[in-house]
């Protein structure tokens, strides 16, 4: 074997070694909160409320295509990104102990009206005192995959320009991606937001929350915030497997 092709070989050796380790990802739950957060308002009222819960429920505030638009830009581009692969969906998704796990926290018929979970997934909550699902979610992947991770997104209101009553609207979309190891322990969160570009209007200090107005916002912002996580998801997870 002269030197060219001996060359060749170990490298084509030191990839396929490379590749083999490659750590892999089990995402286990993609969902949106169909419930917009009017915190950063602070407004109280009941009637603001009560529309925020109405515009949830109403049908033409639809949230699917964003939920759609942010699964393929985020298992199509951001997993390009990862220093890890993601497991195929359908063999989460699919398999049976998967969908035999019953999370802590799980959805009432009420607070389902909260959630729109992408086709497949469970709602699984993550966070605080969700050890349980974090845990339980990464022992039942072990022999797959070296870590399990959370991914969803939801909006919230924030005051744009103008003075008391008269003033307008911006919608902040936000992301947050967890990844936790075998041990349930957590190796990275990314908690990004941007805002929209469109504006919506307060009528005597309380939104237009018709979905006509809210929808393009909530699309707006979730367009800024996707070409945000786009330059940032390489930075912030470059370490992460070796964590895993």
């Amino acid at each position: 074997m002269n030197l060219k092709k001996a060359i060749l070989f170990l490298l084509l050796a030191a990839t396929a070694i490379g590749y083999a380790q490659k750590k892999k990802v089990a995402v286990v739950t993609f969902y949106a909160n169909k419930v917009i957060d009017f915190t950063a308002l602070d407004i109280g009222s009941e009637e603001l409320i009560k529309d925020v819960l109405d515009l949830r429920e109403n049908p033409n505030f639809n949230l699917t295509p964003l939920l759609k638009q942010f699964h393929s830009n985020f298992f199509d581009d951001y997993s390009k990104e990862f220093p890890f692969e993601l497991l195929p969906e359908a063999k989460v998704l699919e398999s049976e102990k998967y969908k035999n796990f019953q999370p802590k926290y799980e959805l009432s018929n009420y607070d389902a009206k909260n959630y729109l979970v992408y086709d497949g997934y469970k709602y699984v909550y993550e966070g605080f005192n969700g050890k349980y699902n974090e845990e339980g979610l990464a022992k039942l992947f072990a022999d797959e995959a070296d870590g399990v991770m959370f991914v969803y997104i939801n909006f919230g209101f924030e005051k744009g320009f103008g003075i008391g009553n008269n003033m307008t609207l911006k919608m902040k979309a936000f992301a947050r991606m967890a990844l936790y190891n075998k041990s349930g322990e957590k190796v990275f969160v990314i908690n990004e937001s941007e805002r929209s570009k469109k504006t919506g209007v307060m009528v005597k200090g309380i939104p237009v929350l018709k979905p006509e107005k809210i929808l393009p916002m909530c699309e707006s912002a979730l367009t800024e915030l996707m070409g945000d996580l786009k330059k940032r998801i390489g930075k912030v997870t470059s370490k992460s497997e070796k964590k895993l």
